[in-house]
């Protein structure tokens, strides 16, 4: 990091006892902790800086095992910001060095540009485009796609739950995480949720109910088989430097299920989803976001946003409800209105 002009290391700690010390003396910008360490291991270092510093960003390091996913959605759960996974099986120092500089580098950079306060801007002459006029309830919502990056485990723990048992519709989800993390997160998901959640099959057919998070380095998409439809995975090159990703998981759900799909982008870094959503958006579908304030990183909601590519904003203790009013509202029976004035206004038979 020490290459990077825009980056300066003010110190390091052997241990989390010094490293609190650390925080005290030198007021960092953000903080990195490993899982593993000394005296004072990294989820209690990290209990303790939620304590003292509760909008310090603190990015977890931790193995790519099953263990380290654990303690590493453990960490998000106390409140870490972001994690990074160490390289493993390079056979060379300064490929491990270059891998962890790719990672870490534009998170660090990000959680620390979501800190900084707007600065007023002028506006540019090219306005975006508006969202399109919607009529409510022109088409029924017969999927739900989610896409998320940068604090979605915890956003999604807590939109997951409030999700009713006999939701309607499927629900498809891309979250960015390595392997065995997207497993274990389902398997969490899964403990607090009325929905079944479950991490993404080949060829499982979509049920009402149920929800699939995309595994780790495989795109997720949907595809129409006959009537039905199914998953399919495949490893093609990453998009928005992101596998999966959630545009390619967007593009697909619109061309399988048209103008029946509500999409939702939620807290993440970067500037996936915005071509998915805009294909959501011209199939005839809906998209909504999360606002800034809950999120960790206004990146991927924002850009949306920015683009006119949502139909609402929407918190994300309201994001639950506003999804289920939205797949409720669009498939309940239309009553013709002009039928039932005129059985009203009949005369009595005599």
């Amino acid at each position: 990091m020490g290459e990077d002009p825009k980056l300066e290391v003010v110190g390091s700690a052997g241990d989390g006892h010094i490293a609190l010390a650390r925080i005290a003396q030198l007021n960092p910008d953000i903080v990195t902790l490993d899982v593993e360490m000394p005296v004072m291991n990294g989820l209690e270092t990290l209990a303790q800086i939620r304590k003292l510093y509760p909008k310090l960003p603190v990015i977890m390091f931790s193995t790519l095992t099953e263990r380290g996913a654990s303690a590493t959605l453990d960490a998000l759960a106390l409140g870490a910001s972001d994690y990074a996974t160490k390289p493993s099986n390079t056979g060379s120092p300064a490929v491990a060095i270059e891998s962890v500089r790719h990672e870490l580098i534009p998170k660090i950079k990000g959680l620390c540009a979501a800190r900084a306060p707007r600065k007023p801007v002028a506006m540019p002459a090219a306005q975006p485009a508006p969202p399109r006029p919607r009529i409510p309830g022109r088409s029924r919502i017969d999927i739900v796609a989610i896409g998320t990056s940068t604090g979605g485990p915890n956003a999604l723990a807590e939109l997951f739950p409030g999700i009713p048992k006999d939701f309607p519709v499927p629900v498809v989800t891309v979250q960015h995480m390595p392997p065995i993390f997207t497993k274990l997160l389902a398997e969490r998901l899964a403990s607090r949720s009325a929905i079944r959640v479950e991490e993404g099959i080949a060829d499982e057919e979509l049920a009402p109910g149920r929800a699939w998070i995309a595994p780790g380095n495989f795109h997720m998409v949907v595809k129409r088989v006959g009537a039905r439809r199914r998953l399919g995975l495949n490893q093609d090159p990453p998009q928005n430097s992101c596998r999966p990703a959630v545009d390619v998981l967007f593009r697909s759900v619109a061309a399988a299920y048209g103008p029946n799909v509500l999409g939702v982008v939620m807290t993440g870094m970067g500037a996936d989803g915005v071509r998915g959503s805009q294909a959501i958006r011209e199939a005839g579908g809906e998209v909504i976001v999360q606002d800034e304030a809950s999120s960790v990183v206004w990146g991927m909601p924002g850009l949306v946003h920015e683009a006119g590519q949502d139909d609402g904003v929407y918190p994300l203790h309201q994001l639950a409800s506003e999804i289920t009013r939205r797949v409720l509202e669009s498939r309940a029976p239309k009553v013709n209105a002009s039928a039932h004035a005129t059985a009203v206004l009949e005369p009595p038979q005599r």
